[in-house]
């Protein structure tokens, strides 16, 4: 038995049908950046001003999408601050209006760069101090804990690579450059060849 698939009703449909459609759209992109780490409700949200070919008022983005006035102006608040809608005004109506940015790299590009780009300089950041700590810790130690401490520095140094790399990675990626896995690759080997070294001391 063939699965179904959605289709999308053509023009001659009534205005309930492509309500409904409009809604479960929604839906698809409320889970998405829900699974991003945002609220449901932002991503319904932009889905329906996105697909809107005119900018809607808070009143009427309640209504399609039956969430409460307190709620919308919430939403609006932070996908305005995130720069993925923005407010606009109609001639004649003194009510706020508001359209979604269409360029969907801007918003990813823009993501990456205050969230994941962020918090892998800050982890590297962290990583930097903690060799530094474990650095100062070695004076005074015996021979063993100085084992352990190399032996830390040597993972943390690992993880500080790792940093380093994905903040290049994620840099190129926000500036619209080329993106070459070929340093992940490398990472990867060193890695693999550290570790064999690591096994075969522990065997002796």
């Amino acid at each position: 038995m063939r699965p179904r698939t959605a289709t999308i009703p053509d023009e001659g449909h009534s205005e309930p049908e492509a309500m409904a459609v409009r809604l479960r759209l929604a839906d698809v992109i409320g889970s998405l950046m829900e699974f991003w780490g945002f609220k449901r409700a932002m991503g319904r949200t932009w889905a329906l001003l996105y697909t809107s070919p005119r900018p809607m008022p808070a009143a009427e983005i309640g209504a399609e999408l039956q969430m409460s006035a307190g709620a919308v102006s919430m939403t609006l608040t932070e996908l305005t601050k995130w720069g993925v809608v923005r407010r606009s005004w109609v001639p004649g109506d003194r009510r706020d209006f508001y359209e979604a940015e269409t360029s969907v790299w801007k918003l990813v590009s823009r993501v990456v760069r205050e969230r994941e780009l962020a918090m892998v300089r800050d982890a590297k950041e962290s990583f930097i101090a903690a060799d530094r700590a474990l650095l100062a810790a070695q004076h005074g130690a015996s021979v063993e804990e100085k084992k352990r401490r190399a032996f830390e520095r040597e993972r943390i140094g690992q993880l500080r690579s790792l940093a380093e790399t994905g903040e290049n990675l994620l840099s190129a990626l926000v500036a619209g450059e080329a993106i070459s896995a070929a340093p992940l690759a490398i990472l990867s080997t060193a890695t693999a060849l550290y570790d064999d070294v690591i096994s075969r001391r522990r065997r002796r």
